[in-house]
């Protein structure tokens, strides 16, 4: 059973590439000290693998693809 207002479909594998956000934690001072938040980006291509599912349709895929999570391999982001 689909949601009301939910389509079904699949979506092919694709591998495309955008910019990653990674937060570390830093204790200034060793254990016990302030905690900074050290961020760093990095652009890489990844795969996407293909998927059945559903959702409510897409306003502008693109952009809404940049605010989801995602999981990749970093060791081999092409291939997770």
């Amino acid at each position: 059973m689909t949601t009301p207002g939910f389509n079904k479909h699949k979506h092919d594998e694709i591998m495309h590439e955008h910019e990653h956000m990674h937060v570390t934690h830093h204790a200034q001072g060793g254990v016990g000290g302030e905690i900074e938040h050290l961020a760093s980006a990095h652009m890489h291509a990844h795969n996407h693998p293909a998927v059945e599912h559903a959702h409510r349709a897409h306003e502008n895929f693109e952009r809404e693809h940049q605010h989801e999570a995602h999981v990749h391999d970093h060791a081999h982001p092409a291939r997770s």
